[in-house]
């Protein structure tokens, strides 16, 4: 079965003010998401399914869908706060979504395929899709998942520190742990962290996630029972989160299975910080005078 690229963007309108502000950041006004789309596309994806929150989705599907149509395969899910909650009653004042775990959750009725999961405004690279959809294609069953791994000095920004799920990997190339680290920035030469955790300084090589996770639809019922143990122990916590790092600890430690770390040469960028947008508008037009892409991606 052709595998399929799932999108987080359900937390895209509250960042952003409405989905008429997303930022274009390409010369053809690109999103940082377009890049993913057509490096997926490239890569081999036939389908893409957006997550998103359904009081936005007309706006969200009159900028999205025009420049898709015909190139691929388009599907919505929306993250609600009351989807998989039977039995508990969701605070009312509750605001903040469940989480990214949650957010795959909801795709459950949806996918039935190998998929990968990646955030909508991060960039990831045309090598990170191709080694997504090699293993989708080649590696990927219900006892084998994987992540794509980045070099921890190419997702740092140089207008403050980052915070990043550090992987360790046995040698074997499998996930051990993911180790949330805060404050990281690169001090004299060195990657430093300062999160009163050990150790303070990371190995220029280490491999970082940045939420690009490839499963197979088995991660569906696994996520929903642990979503359920969460809500029992966080439900009246308005601030508490479901993330993918969570399952994919728990799947690990209970013995379900393995998740490899696939590492990836690419150069990831984001907007952590306002004062990085211009930074990636350089990089996207760098990438498009050597040729990576074409001016306009939807022409």
């Amino acid at each position: 079965m052709e595998p399929t690229l799932l999108i987080l963007a359900a937390g895209m309108a509250s960042r952003y003010g409405s989905m008429k502000q997303i930022q274009s950041f390409g010369p053809g006004g690109e999103t940082i998401m377009d890049y993913s789309i057509y490096d997926a596309i490239r890569a081999g994806f036939k389908k893409v399914v957006f997550i998103i929150r359904k009081e936005f989705a007309d706006d969200f599907k009159a900028i999205v869908e025009p420049p898709l149509k015909g190139k691929v395969q388009i599907d919505y899910v929306y993250q609600d706060l009351k989807s998989f909650t039977d039995g508990f009653e969701v605070p009312a004042d509750r605001t903040k979504p469940w989480g990214t775990a949650h957010a795959v959750l909801c795709a459950k009725n949806t996918i039935n395929e190998p998929f990968a999961v990646i955030n909508a405004d991060d960039f990831y690279g045309r090598d990170a899709f191709e080694k997504a959809y090699t293993f989708l294609t080649k590696d990927v069953n219900d006892n084998t998942y994987s992540i794509i791994g980045y070099e921890l000095l190419k997702t740092l920004s140089d207008n403050g520190t980052v915070n990043r799920g550090v992987c360790v990997a046995n040698g074997n190339g499998n996930l051990v742990s993911i180790a949330e680290r805060l404050n990281i920035a690169k001090v004299n030469g060195k990657i430093v962290t300062d999160d009163n955790q050990q150790p303070k300084e990371l190995p220029l090589d280490s491999q970082v996630s940045m939420n690009f996770w490839c499963f197979s639809p088995s991660i569906f019922s696994y996520s929903e029972k642990l979503f359920n143990s969460f809500l029992k122990e966080n439900i009246s916590n308005i601030k508490s989160e479901f993330f993918i790092p969570i399952v994919a600890d728990k799947f690990i430690n209970e013995g379900k299975g393995t998740i490899k770390v696939i590492p990836t040469s690419a150069q990831w960028f984001g907007v952590t910080y306002k004062e990085d947008a211009p930074e990636v508008k350089a990089n996207l037009e760098a990438l498009v005078k050597a040729g990576e892409y074409p001016a306009k991606l939807w022409k």
